[in-house]
């Protein structure tokens, strides 16, 4: 009878230990995941550390000691960003990134996710075929349709400003956020949106009052993937972007300061802690909702 009433109560759900010794042996008992997961983040922290580091200290001592000897000096200097943003440029290739990278995030954005939306639940002919041809577009490399695409941009004259690197970005990146979207839509209740049909709701006000707000984990999870990805990116402003006056960062840390200053380090930790930090700022600012965008979908 005992053994029944077990069995039916179901299995027993694990409590935190209540008491200070209870508390001290879970932790001891955990000790050995924290350290590796410190040692794992060190590991991945020490290279964006002394790049910072780096970038704040003088010419010469970059050329006589290591950065971590710096910490206990504590000599810093606010020289190589100014010569990098004045002299160098950078601070009109910070604004060209940004011309670049906004756009480029946000029209992709906007157009997988509408799209998204009519291959979860739209009713068309085809729309599975349809699906799986877009599936099988992430498979075709950027590099192949460079030269289609600029014999398609020359003659209608945007072959060398900001409007063919949006586009570029833009084609290239709808497969993936298409399909990204598509599978956390078709998860959503299925009654939910049958109720808002019953009531009269078109298929943009559900979209625009159902879908959107109920995804924006995902949606926000895609966007940064895409802001990422067009912020770093060098080779289309190489392809697209002759004009020195619009090359982004990436471009200008390349040909210039890499060519020009390829020894001098201290210019080239500050252009590229520069290139990291907006990335950097976006990613903890967002953190949680790309954590949740992550894990969408995966439970239903």
């Amino acid at each position: 009878m005992t053994d029944d009433a077990g069995a039916l109560a179901g299995p027993a759900v694990e409590t935190k230990p209540t008491t200070v010794s209870g508390r001290i042996v879970r932790l001891i008992g955990k000790a050995p995941i924290h350290i590796a997961l410190g040692i794992v983040a060190l590991v991945w922290l020490a290279p964006t550390v002394g790049l910072l580091v780096t970038s704040f200290r003088p010419r010469a001592d970059i050329q006589s000691t290591g950065w971590w000897e710096t910490i206990f000096t504590m000599r810093f200097t606010l020289d190589n960003y100014r010569s990098v943003l004045e002299a160098q440029g950078m601070m009109q290739a910070f604004m060209n990134s940004v011309m670049i990278t906004i756009p480029a995030t946000l029209l992709p954005l906007v157009i997988a996710s509408m799209a998204a939306f009519a291959f979860a639940w739209g009713r068309f002919p085809l729309r599975d075929t349809m699906f799986l041809a877009v599936v099988a577009l992430m498979m075709i490399p950027v590099q192949v349709a460079f030269l289609p695409l600029l014999s398609l941009y020359r003659p209608v004259g945007i072959a060398q400003n900001f409007i063919g690197v949006w586009l570029a970005h833009t084609a290239f990146a709808l497969p993936f956020g298409i399909f990204l979207l598509r599978n956390f839509f078709i998860t959503l209740p299925r009654d939910l949106i049958e109720a808002a049909r019953i009531d009269g709701a078109s298929d943009l006000g559900i979209f625009r009052r159902i879908v959107v707000p109920l995804s924006v984990p995902a949606i926000a999870a895609y966007g940064i993937f895409q802001f990422l990805w067009v912020w770093n990116n060098l080779l289309m402003a190489l392809v697209f972007l002759q004009n020195r006056s619009l090359n982004p960062m990436t471009r200008v840390i390349q040909s210039d300061l890499l060519s020009q200053y390829g020894t001098e380090w201290h210019l080239l930790a500050a252009g590229a802690f520069l290139l990291m930090v907006v990335p950097l700022g976006v990613f903890f600012a967002l953190q949680r909702y790309f954590v949740q965008g992550l894990l969408a979908g995966s439970v239903k």
